[in-house]
């Protein structure tokens, strides 16, 4: 059988949608001196990276960067960040992951996350599928697509050329 690969979100799409996320963050944090970025490694964490350069150019936040490390094929246990709990403790943090599958990689992240007191947490993703394992859900999300269970969404991030395919 053939697959066929159908762009759904090309370079320039991209772009406008973690703009838009990111101006959608600092209307939710206009009263916050800092907020944590926590982006799941690889995507997330490249998309966290963006938002960052957006949020300090259209605010006064201080945004700072967490790397979450997961096994997305075996998660529990194994949630790892680059900061340290009391670095993020008291403060608002934004969870953000490239696509939104089943919710298991969101679900243990905030598993991890809730044994620190935050001020506020939320969720972010690029692309949103629908096809939901657990009761998460992204607060800000770039795009919304309803696709079958067979169906994959690739985000693949290059110099110039950035992409989101459906597969």
């Amino acid at each position: 059988m053939k697959t066929t690969i159908q762009t759904i979100l090309n370079h320039e799409d991209i772009q406008n949608k973690i703009r838009r996320i990111a101006y959608q963050i600092y209307e939710s944090n206009v009263s916050e001196n800092e907020i944590i970025l926590a982006g799941v490694a690889l995507n997330g964490y490249v998309i966290a990276e963006r938002l960052k350069v957006i949020l300090e150019d259209v605010s006064d936040i201080k945004c700072t960067l967490c790397k979450v490390t997961m096994n997305k094929t075996a998660p529990l246990g194994t949630v790892e960040t680059s900061l340290d709990a009391k670095n993020y403790q008291d403060k608002s943090l934004i969870l953000i992951d490239d696509v939104l599958n089943s919710g298991t990689t969101l679900i243990y992240g905030v598993k991890h996350f809730l044994e620190v007191p935050l001020k506020q947490f939320k969720t972010a993703v690029l692309v949103n599928r629908n096809h939901k394992k657990y009761p998460v859900k992204a607060d800000y999300k770039g795009i919304s697509l309803s696709t079958s269970l067979q169906e994959r969404v690739k985000v693949r991030f290059k110099p110039g050329k950035d992409s989101a395919i459906l597969e």
